[in-house]
């Protein structure tokens, strides 16, 4: 009965490992997106972490949420400094994510800033 019950545990075991492996390593997609950076905060009660949004459209319709982890402390300074301007943004999409990590499943990878289509700032 120890050895059915060893074996059990053993499997739980190795597949939550994989798929704790899957989940950080293989990413589902990724891209770019493009937007007026609307919003950016840490947020959250027992842990935090960094949360926004951009929008993709002139009307608001199109709202793109991202996430950013907290070992990409560069990407967060540039968010930071960039709120209100129109950025792009480099993203990977993951399969699932874990509550420490974010809100969504796009976590931001790269941002830099770019001219804004809609108005012209000569």
């Amino acid at each position: 009965m120890k050895k059915i019950l060893g074996v059990i545990l053993a499997t739980i075991l190795i597949m939550m490992v994989l798929w704790y492996t899957a989940i950080y390593f293989i990413n589902y997609s990724t891209g770019e997106r493009s937007g007026e950076l609307i919003k950016f905060s840490h947020k959250g009660f027992v842990v935090k972490t960094w949360e926004g949004e951009i929008s993709q459209g002139i009307s608001g319709a199109q709202i793109f949420s991202f996430s950013v982890m907290d070992n990409q402390p560069e990407v967060i300074e540039a968010l930071k400094e960039y709120q209100g301007e129109y950025v792009k943004l480099r993203y990977e999409e993951k399969f699932g994510t874990f509550f420490f990590w974010g809100d969504t499943k796009y976590f931001i990878t790269e941002v830099t800033r770019e001219q804004s289509p809609h108005f012209n700032r000569n």
